[in-house]
């Protein structure tokens, strides 16, 4: 074992005899107050020190760790500052966003927006030394990569402010003609005014201003120009250029994907030539710049993206078709009119044989240079550069314009459909995919990143496919490489023949599969339709527990066919397939994916129906499975084509079988819904768009800017008394209708005072924003509220609704009426802020209100949904109509299955009872005949029976003449309702009394009869399948899925007809922004259009992003992004919960000062459970100082698996303490921030406490990350780090990690790893005030009466040995209290106690066969017992 440190600054650079650390010490670390700027310092003992190693990042992170950002360079800055302060400022904010730390986001918030006038010098200032050829190409890449990471953050207005005007419209003073500037706006009239608009404002202008204008212009101009020169030089640091022209076509791949940038910086692109002028280039043809040529097709596929650059709209295929044809025919008709006698063919011929590069430049050739130039210049093209330029305009270059303006390109839509999603050998090691894996942020990457904004949802899903293919690619291909390691192929001598040595319970050895069938190709393809084959497993050697994972392979399931050599073997060298070294170091030569179909055992019988081994009591070994399996057609064609050349037979060589976990392994349903999707131009709903985009007004989306907004809304029981409601709706003039009383009781009908409103227009005038600001203002602060008496349901107990009990906040009620509102709703939720309360709120509003409309419930986790969705069930609502589809349906705790098959199984259990009723009905008419025979004769018999029966009593009910009496005797159905609360009429009721009780019976009947006609479609389907998709399409109207299963079953679902008209993300931060996207188009659109009417978004981008495993889709493409925080981030307009009823008021002050005005409800202030101490603890959250134990502190047996013992035994410990308390084991939690500390703190555990009664196990050991979402009321948290903060410096993991205790949170770390994080500041601060060693309070048991104010000495604990020791000695002392009629248990105890104390004993990981999972080994410490 080693420790983790991986070349990171640790503790001992921040704090110990670093160089920077004692600069940092001495100048302003130890500084009380704000430090005075020395330049030479900053010269000679910062930038020198950093320029004698070569700007180390290293050196610059511990610089970083050190806050000479926060407490240095910046508060010193001013405009007389020194250049070096201005290029420290750009180097450490490079660190900050290459760490992932927040930048522009908090930082300029709290930081830049201080002193704006200060940093818009800082942007000057470094925008003119990206010009200055006196600094180096180093520095100026640091800079560039600055303005990259500048221009990816405009959601920030400061930011925005200094980017606006680089590439606005007046950088079209650059472009090479007026005629070419004088077309662009033929083609648009608006681009005329806003020409002449910047022109007024020109014009207007003092001379500072004008010239800051005439640099901004010509800014991205002159860069532009400084690249091209720097394409064809030769230097005497060719790498350092490399780079520097690889972050400029990022810069420039950025600014071209998103559509403010790209308006008028494309047109320029394209007036420079750059992408012909990069073709030619000699960085480009050298074969060792294979990034560079990846930066460059990336840039070419947004600069010819086929949308206009005005108006953001896409072209359709056709569109885009014309528009090429149209460029082709204007080329025809100028070669004929001055060229005929040598482009005649040209001219004359169709537009597909000339849209080819051959084709063209054949053409092309016949003229001279000086034609070829005419030419240029008759097309629009640009023939001359400046001359400080040095671009040389000849023959090659004026045929690479002409031939780049015309060949056709394939569209984003034609390059996704070619791509494969089963992986191969080929495809898992390229280049590109190898390049991400290796990614440390040094150079960028030619991937797409998912930005604020996107040009079309097309584009987006076009990235979000890419991305995730890679993504997908990457885990496959780690996982392929850890089972080949760990099988260890070897040659066998002298035979040759591979064996294997090690072993992996992912993999197993195989003989050669058989390909049992290749179907026929259909009309016009050449590929199989199917193509299927046998793969032989020999299990016998495989223990229980594996096995059965081999025979839990489900139909669908992919596994991985390999074919593999000795790694050492030279002749795999020679295989054209193994081209990459990765692949040939790991003996690997060819891979390919195939779909579980069947899985036999050894006497051909199904798995899926013959489930038991034991025969009479005897197990039989199970001693091989046969697996059929289906075979990608495609590359199976390319097999044999490949074998009839006389190479080797691929399936005849594959010799390994690997399967993938379950939940990793979905890779390829989600992949084909994505790529259905980038392939099928699905709209989103058109008031939707634009926000989701990321252009026009972020609050246009929001119901109160809807047309469609509703005049009135039923809210039922969302207000519990009229006071409730006054208090609910702060700022608003509630007003009785019709007359009625003020006071008066739920049910509440709130109607605005105006009609619904209009859009807004985009830019409407001053005069009439202030006219219609006023009247506007005061229509939406008017209420006018109505009632109605609830019908009645019904006589019996279970009739009654289930009426909603909680008390809503103001917020929590501003969230319910905007997501009963049509339109998009986003509610930013805290940490115990009633999120799931206010969703289910919201839905049982849409389910009464909109009886026809239906709902998708949608959540990251089976666990966070089930959570939702038992809430659901609690209320009014009916159970017929909620259906939960995936495998976590089995965790709900209730009786009643509410997945597709337990759903209909319901139903046909309802159908026997509701039949029986009816016979009981029957019964009661003295009806013969075999009225509930089925569904059909209840219909009937309700025709003839029951209706026209009530018909007869409704007459006599409304004359006016009838008695009481005669109104109770001639009651229709008294013998139905004999088994109802008696009586079922009172002997005093009045009249009306007696109308709302019977027809609440009436009430009663008919909804056995509307149930049973929602069965009678379940008697006449078949087919399971056909009961299970009618009830999906027509039955259920509230869907519950994670957003994982829908990105699975798209396809499958919406090929069904499924729609539906509300979404509900629970969540919504932790999903991916395609698995945000996939839930919005999981139907078919109708008329052009997804007709969606509610879009609610719940969630905290405060606490954890997605996860993301491989760092370049982290960081670099920003995969983690979620829609939620990127329409945060845009301004769409969102509802802050803003009390907290889950922690002490003192626990939720760690984590309230990430939130704006985060208070407490008043149960937190008021109940006696947060007035009462912990019993047996001074304080009731704690940081605990945990030094090194037995000299040691975190550990990596194996990367990435990190561990401290002293932690674990300290965790341990303290739960030992609790339970000797009496703390029920139930309501405390043990978290770690690392995989590898949960299984070391569970195999303590499993030796301490596991078998002893006296302890047990706590109710969770788990990481932060996976307890998002839940909480307990008391935890355990081991920070694990001891050298770095490691990844908690994402300060959205530390306040999930500070806010899952309710009433007692004790923290176990080491103090100066966290402390110098300025990130975590706040957080520790508060933490470091109490005492850094555990303090107890003697004498006390669970529950305590001492209230948590009252002050009490404690006893303090010196370390793990100190307090190991005394639960020792407490134990020993439970037990003898036990002694005494007990002797059975005390003698366990004694046993399990002795057992736990014994010295040097081992402390070994419980892992599986392989020695742990895929992120660690086991490990063997050899740890004291002090405990």
């Amino acid at each position: 074992m080693r420790p983790a440190d991986h070349g990171r600054p640790t503790v001992a650079d921040v704090h110990g005899d670093n160089y920077f650390a004692q600069v940092a010490q001495k100048h302003w670390l130890l500084k009380a107050r704000v430090v005075k700027v020395k330049q030479e310092v900053l010269k000679n003992d910062i930038w020198d020190a950093l320029e004698s190693e070569g700007f180390q990042f290293r050196s610059l992170l511990i610089l970083e760790n050190l806050q000479i950002l926060e407490s240095y360079l910046w508060p010193g800055y001013t405009e007389e500052s020194s250049n070096y302060q201005v290029l420290l400022i750009a180097l450490i904010i490079n660190v900050k966003s290459r760490e992932n730390l927040p930048t522009w986001g908090e930082f300029v918030l709290h930081v830049f927006t201080k002193k704006p006038v200060e940093f818009s010098s800082l942007f000057r200032r470094i925008l003119s030394m990206t010009l200055d050829n006196s600094i180096t190409l180093g520095i100026r890449t640091h800079l560039l990569s600055f303005l990259i990471n500048a221009f990816q953050s405009l959601d920030s207005g400061l930011i925005r402010k200094e980017c606006a005007p680089l590439v606005s419209i007046s950088i079209w003073h650059n472009l090479a003609s007026d005629s070419f500037r004088e077309s662009r706006f033929e083609k648009h009239g608006q681009l005329k005014k806003a020409w002449r608009a910047a022109a007024k404002r020109y014009d207007a202008a003092d001379e500072p201003t004008k010239a800051k204008s005439r640099f901004d212009r010509s800014w991205l101009y002159t860069m532009m120009l400084d690249f091209l020169s720097r394409l064809f030089q030769s230097t005497d640091k060719p790498a350092e250029n490399v780079l520097y022209c690889e972050r400029f076509l990022e810069f420039l791949a950025d600014l071209e994907s998103q559509v403010p940038t790209r308006r008028y910086v494309n047109t320029l692109i394209q007036d420079l030539n750059i992408l012909p002028a990069i073709r030619l280039s000699v960085l480009y043809n050298d074969e060792d710049n294979g990034l560079l040529r990846d930066l460059v097709n990336l840039l070419r596929h947004f600069v010819f993206f086929t949308i206009d650059d005005n108006t953001g709209l896409q072209y359709s295929p056709t569109e885009a078709y014309e528009n090429h044809s149209a460029t082709l025919a204007q080329l025809q008709r100028i070669v004929l009119k001055h060229f005929k006698s040598k482009l005649t063919i040209l001219a004359l011929s169709n537009y597909a044989s000339i849209d080819q590069r051959d084709e063209l430049e054949g053409h092309l050739s016949s003229l001279d240079d000086v034609e070829l130039t005419e030419l240029c210049i008759l097309l629009g093209f640009r023939t001359s550069y400046p001359k400080f330029a040095d671009i040389v305009v000849d023959r090659p270059l004026l045929i690479e314009i002409i031939v780049n303006a015309h060949e056709r390109r394939k569209t984003f839509q034609e390059v996704v459909r070619e791509f494969s999603i089963l992986p191969t050998e080929t495809t898992l090691f390229e280049t590109t995919l190898l390049r991400n894996e290796t990614y440390n942020g040094s150079r960028p990457l030619a991937i797409p990143k998912l930005n604020l904004q996107y040009l079309t949802v097309g584009d987006f899903l076009w990235r979000s496919f890419i991305l995730h293919r890679c993504e997908s690619f990457f885990e496959i291909r780690k996982d392929m490489e850890d089972a080949l390691k760990r099988l260890q192929p070897r040659a066998r001598q002298p035979s040759g023949d591979i064996g294997f040595e090690g072993f992996s319970k992912m993999a197993l050895p195989i003989p050669r599969p058989a390909i049992l069938e290749a179907a026929p190709p259909k009309v016009g393809e050449d590929k199989p339709v199917f193509v299927r084959a046998e793969v032989t497993l020999d299990v016998s050697h495989l223990n229980d527990n594996v096995r059965r994972e081999w025979d839990s392979l489900r139909q669908d399931d992919v596994v991985f066919l390999m074919a593999v050599q000795a790694p050492d073997e030279h002749q795999m060298g020679t295989d054209s397939h193994l081209k990459s070294g990765a692949a040939n170091r790991l003996g690997l030569v060819h891979l390919r994916t195939a779909e579980i179909m069947q899985v036999f055992d050894e006497n051909g019988r199904s798995l899926r129906d013959h489930q038991s081994d034991q025969t009479n009591g005897y197990v039989h070994r199970a001693r091989s499975r046969r697996l059929i399996v289906k075979l990608d057609p495609v590359m199976y064609q390319s097999d044999i084509k490949r074998t009839a050349k006389g190479k080797p037979d691929v399936y005849g060589s594959m010799n390994i079988v690997v399967r993938r976990k379950g939940r990793e392994n979905n890779f390829k349903s989600i992949l084909e819904s994505i790529q259905s999707l980038t392939l099928s131009d699905i709209p989103i709903p058109s008031w939707l768009q634009e926000v989701f985009l990321g252009y026009g007004d972020p609050a246009g989306a929001n119901y109160t800017r809807l047309s469609s907004k509703l005049k009135a809304v039923d809210f039922r029981d969302t207000f519990l008394n009229w006071q409730h409601l006054v208090e609910g709706l702060p700022g608003k003039t509630i007003e009785p209708a019709d007359n009625q009383d003020f006071s008066f009781g739920p049910p509440y009908i709130l109607e605005t005072g105006s009609a619904p409103s209009q859009p807004v227009p985009v830019k409407p005038s001053k005069k009439r924003r202030r006219d219609q600001a006023e009247p506007e203002q005061q229509s939406q602060n008017a209420l006018r509220v109505s009632t109605y008496k609830p019908p009645n349901t019904g006589p019996y107990p279970a009739d009654a609704p289930k009426l909603n009990q909680v008390r809503f906040t103001p917020a929590q009620i501003e969230a319910i009426v905007s997501g009963t509102q049509q339109g998009l709703t986003i509610i930013v939720g805290p940490p115990g802020t009633g999120k799931t309360d206010v969703a289910t709120q919201i839905i049982n509003n849409l389910y009464h209100n909109f009886p026809e409309q239906r709902t998708l419930l949608v959540a990251h986790s089976n666990q966070a949904l089930n959570q939702l969705f038992q809430k659901i069930m609690a209320l009014d609502i009916d159970e017929r109509h909620l259906l939960r589809l995936g495998h976590g349906e089995d965790e709900l705790q209730t009786d009643s299955s509410y997945s597709k098959h337990g759903r209909v199984e319901s139903f046909l259990e309802n159908r026997a009872h509701f039949l029986a009723e009816v016979d009981r009905l029957a019964i009661n008419f003295e009806a013969p005949g075999a009225h509930g025979n089925s569904c059909e004769t209840a219909g009937y018999f309700n025709s003839v029976y029951v209706k026209s029966a009530w018909t007869k009593y409704q007459d006599i009910l409304h004359s006016p003449e009838a008695s009481t009496a005669e109104l109770i005797e001639s009651f229709p159905f008294h013998s139905y309702f004999s088994n109802a609360p008696q009586p079922l009429f009172p002997s005093n009721a009045s009249k009306d009394t007696m109308l709302d009780i019977s027809t609440g019976c009436y009430r009663h009947i008919q909804k056995i009869f509307s149930e049973l006609e929602d069965i009678r479609p379940f008697e006449i389907l078949r087919t399971s399948r056909d009961k299970a998709n009618y009830l999906l399409i027509k039955e259920a109207r509230i869907i519950a899925m994670t957003s994982t299963h829908a990105a699975m079953r798209r396809q499958e679902i919406a090929g069904v007809g499924f729609h539906y008209d509300n979404v509900v993300m629970e969540e919504a931060a932790q999903i991916t922004e395609i698995e945000n996207f996939i839930p919005l188009a999981l139907q078919n659109p109708k008329d052009g259009e997804l007709h969606l009417q509610r879009v609610i978004l719940c969630g905290d981008h405060l606490q954890n992003s997605p996860i993301i495993q491989n760092l370049a889709f982290r960081q670099y493409a920003n995969l983690e992004q979620s829609l939620f925080l990127r329409l945060v981030r845009l301004g769409v307009p969102t509802v802050n919960l803003d009390q907290q009823g889950r922690a002490r008021a003192s626990i939720a002050e760690l984590y309230k000062w990430r939130y704006c005005k985060l208070g407490n409800l008043p149960i937190v202030e008021n109940d006696l459970e947060f007035q009462t101490a912990n019993a047996g603890f001074r304080d009731e959250y704690q940081f605990i100082d945990v030094q090194d134990y037995k000299g040691v502190g975190e550990m990596e047996p194996t990367p990435h698996f990190i561990q401290n013992l002293g932690e674990a035994e300290y965790a341990v410990a303290i739960y030992q303490y609790m339970r000797l308390l009496d703390y029920p084991a139930s309501k405390i939690s043990i978290l770690t921030t690392y995989a590898g500390q949960r299984s070391l703190i569970r195999d303590v555990l499993s030796h301490r406490c596991a078998k002893n009664r006296l302890f047990g196990l706590p109710k969770v050991i788990t990481t932060v990350d996976k307890y998002q979402g839940e909480q307990n009321d008391y935890i355990i948290l081991s920070l694990t780090r001891t050298r770095t903060p490691g990844y908690l410096r994402d300060i959205r993991r530390l306040t999930v990690a500070l806010s899952r205790a309710r009433l007692g949170l004790y923290i176990l770390g080491r103090r100066e790893v966290f402390e110098s994080c300025y990130e975590l500041k706040e957080a520790f601060d508060r933490l470091f005030k109490r005492a850094a060693k555990l303090m107890l309070v003697t004498g006390e048991t669970f529950p305590t009466k001492r209230l948590l104010g009252e002050r009490q000495e404690g006893t303090e604990m010196e370390g793990v040995e100190h307090l190991g020791k005394y639960v020792f000695e407490i134990t020993k002392a439970k037990i003898e209290a036990l002694r005494g009629g007990q002797g059975t248990v005390v003698e366990e105890l004694e046993e399990a106690t002795a057992s736990a104390q014994s010295d040097n004993e081992t402390v070994e990981e419980v892992g599986d066969d392989e020695g742990g999972d895929r992120d660690g080994n086991s490990i063997n410490l050899q740890a004291e017992q002090g405990v």
